[in-house]
């Protein structure tokens, strides 16, 4: 059996726009697969057939099959999913009978594949406005958590990490207020950051995105700049990438980058702070010939730059970026 990070159809767990120019044929089989369609009483039938298969170990794992490859194609999927009797259970108890193999590490491809395809249909009820709130209210998210915690580099646990991160992702992409507080309280920002450090180049940029739209948010912003030890842990993260993609350099994953930095730059104490620890590497033209095509991401680090360079007054509230 084809494991899942090699196979391009199966992917569509962590499939969130700003990763197309990464997984173009991803994307592209999405895409089409996304198209507009007519369900005829015979789809719907099958589809309600699997969700009740979900509920019994002996036929769950085909239905966990098929069920993912129709997200795409279903667009009221999560609804039918979170209100029909003993699924979300279901769903959770694949989640939880992986928690053995995580610790100590020995998690194969059959398992990772066959959870990954029950987090794929998790992420399709947080993508949905009807069962977002029920999903975060629930506390759903919290069964991913332990995955995305873990360090093992096999392409097992790679891939769960990717799309658990697809599951938060899909959360963050919505911008609403309700999902940064939940993501702020449950303290998603360290694992996110380890990701950031030690990652694949894919898991780093679901990871960085993540952290982006959190700074985004009023309240992210506030959050991560609130104390030199929160600030420091995020600057530090952002300069290591820097100084990788120097070496290695990804026009996406700088993009994201980039926007963390030029965001923590509206803040004044983050700002202040960043003229101090910038990497050099934003300041010259090391990234000239990775950026060459990217007019947005040219257009940001320029006024990164320019922001950098506009005095600000020290805000006396709170604790100072920079220690004394």
């Amino acid at each position: 059996m084809l494991h899942p990070i090699n196979d391009p159809n199966s992917m569509q767990a962590f499939d969130m726009n700003n990763l197309a120019t990464q997984q173009p044929r991803m994307i592209n089989a999405q895409v089409q697969s996304a198209a507009p369609t007519v369900m005829t009483q015979g789809d719907r039938d099958k589809i309600y057939q699997w969700i009740v298969e979900l509920t019994s170990p002996d036929t769950r794992e085909n239905a966990l099959q098929e069920l993912s490859k129709k997200r795409e194609v279903v667009p009221d999927l999560a609804p039918m999913l979170w209100h029909s009797f003993g699924t979300v259970a279901a769903l959770l108890q694949e989640i939880v009978n992986i928690y053995p193999a995580i610790n100590p590490p020995h998690l194969t491809a059959h398992q990772s594949n066959r959870v990954c395809n029950a987090l794929a249909l998790l992420q399709c009820v947080a993508s949905h406005p009807e069962t977002r709130s029920a999903f975060l209210q629930a506390n759903i998210p919290l069964f991913l958590y332990p995955f995305l915690h873990t360090v093992s580099k096999t392409r097992p646990f790679e891939y769960l990490r990717l799309t658990s991160l697809g599951v938060i992702g899909a959360l963050v992409k919505t911008d609403e207020q309700e999902v940064i507080n939940f993501l702020l309280t449950t303290e998603i920002i360290p694992p996110c950051l380890r990701i950031m450090e030690s990652g694949s180049e894919l898991s780093k940029t679901v990871a960085t995105f993540i952290l982006q739209k959190i700074l985004l948010d009023e309240t992210g912003l506030s959050y991560v700049c609130h104390t030199y030890e929160r600030f420091s842990h995020v600057a530090m993260i952002l300069g290591k990438m820097v100084q990788h993609l120097a070496k290695e350099p990804s026009a996406r994953l700088l993009k994201h980058v980039v926007r963390c930095y030029l965001r923590l730059s509206d803040n004044p104490r983050a700002r202040e702070a960043l003229r101090q620890c910038l990497p050099d590497q934003l300041k010259d033209n090391t990234f000239a010939n990775c950026l060459k095509d990217d007019n947005s991401t040219k257009r940001w680090l320029m006024q990164l730059q320019q922001n950098l360079e506009t005095p600000c007054v020290p805000d006396p509230r709170g604790i100072p970026l920079l220690q004394q």
